[in-house]
């Protein structure tokens, strides 16, 4: 492990010293199994990613941000409740000063951007990046990511949450019909899944390293990816969903309750096959075909909750152990490149699944990558 570390590292900063900067590198390397490995290189890699020019960052907020400030009021309740998302055994006065500037970054992007609107949640993902790259940095790369990645949920109504989340029924039915007709059948939804969403699970797990190296992968991604991870977490516990009660309440409490033990590593490289057999594209019409009124019961619930916006669906194609499991799942139309996949078995850390997914993430935003860093 310590000698493919070392290569790792080697190859990171290869890539980093390189001219232009081969940002198709780091995606690769913050995809693959690992991750981006240390915070010392996250504060590195994740600007690259986000095509954050770290030479020409902008001053730090001040304190004049909170004055009339609509937001304010909602953001101070929300950071005051932000204790479980700081390291324990921080002092508190340490944890204090960085909740004052979780604040301050937070009212900063909104200043700077009125179109954006504030959700619960949002401060969520804005410590992750305070923590792990300090508040100068980090508000340069929230306001980038708050502007892409995150826009939609940024929107003043829930519409396109609305939209997003009818993609996930349609992976799941995809990858395992079975459990998609169970959850029709108790009409649980996917409200479930908003925080996870929303937060990029940094809401939910309690293990801070679990929640970069989520980050690393999202933001090496298609700006969709939250949702493939969140398909891959649910078909992962098909066994405990098929042994559910069948009704609306038993199933949404034991999706929402979010394993902490979860197999990370496998997951990202589910996650990642998934966007590549089943891309958003192909997903869309499904989506757009179920109607408001599949998914009212959750929205009534989301509406007294939070409200976010966007990202697609995950969607998680288990390896097939059993005959059976291959039998069933081949019966069902595929595409070429589904079948492909099956027969030769890739993983997003290794080969051509990861090098589609980096594709797609390229062609999203070749904007990004035609910056070059001094």
């Amino acid at each position: 492990f310590d000698a493919r570390k070392k290569k790792k590292v080697a190859e990171i900063y290869q890539a980093l010293s390189s001219d232009p900067i081969d940002v198709a590198t780091l995606r690769r390397m913050a995809i693959s199994e690992g991750g981006l490995l240390t915070d010392e290189i996250r504060c590195k890699v994740w600007p690259k990613l986000l095509s954050v020019n770290t030479e020409d960052l902008p001053p730090l907020p001040g304190k004049e941000l909170r004055e009339d400030n609509k937001d304010y009021q909602q953001v101070l309740l929300d950071v005051r409740r932000s204790l479980r998302r700081f390291p324990p055994g921080m002092p508190d006065d340490q944890r204090e000063g960085l909740q004052e500037e979780l604040i301050d970054i937070i009212l900063h992007v909104l200043k700077r951007n009125p179109q954006l609107h504030y959700y619960q949640g949002y401060h969520d993902i804005v410590v992750t990046f305070l923590l792990v790259v300090g508040d100068r940095l980090a508000t340069a790369l929230v306001e980038k990511l708050s502007t892409h990645h995150l826009r939609d949920f940024m929107d003043p109504t829930m519409d396109n949450t609305k939209h997003i989340l009818n993609y996930l029924m349609p992976i799941i039915d995809q990858v395992n019909p079975k459990v998609h007709d169970f959850m029709q059948s108790a009409e649980v939804g996917t409200i479930f899944a908003l925080s996870w969403l929303i937060t990029w699970f940094g809401h939910v797990l309690s293990d801070f390293r679990h929640v970069v190296r989520l980050y690393d992968f999202f933001l090496a991604c298609h700006p969709l990816m939250p949702i493939y991870f969140a398909a891959v977490i649910v078909l992962y516990r098909e066994r405990e969903v098929l042994d559910c009660e069948c009704d609306m309440a038993s199933v949404h409490h034991l999706l929402s309750q979010i394993p902490q033990d979860l197999p990370y590593e496998t997951l990202i490289s589910r996650a990642g096959d998934l966007f590549v057999q089943f891309p958003p594209s192909e997903l869309a019409r499904e989506a757009a075909q179920r109607t408001a009124a599949s998914t009212f019961k959750d929205f009534e619930l989301a509406s007294v909750q939070q409200r976010p916006d966007t990202v697609l669906r995950q969607r998680y194609r288990q390896r097939l152990h059993t005959e059976d499991r291959t039998d069933s799942i081949l019966a069902k139309p595929r595409t070429n490149r589904f079948v492909k996949l099956a027969v030769m078995g890739l993983t997003v850390a290794l080969g051509a699944a990861a090098l589609a997914v980096v594709k797609s993430a390229l062609e999203w935003a070749p904007k990004f990558e035609l910056q070059i860093f001094p």
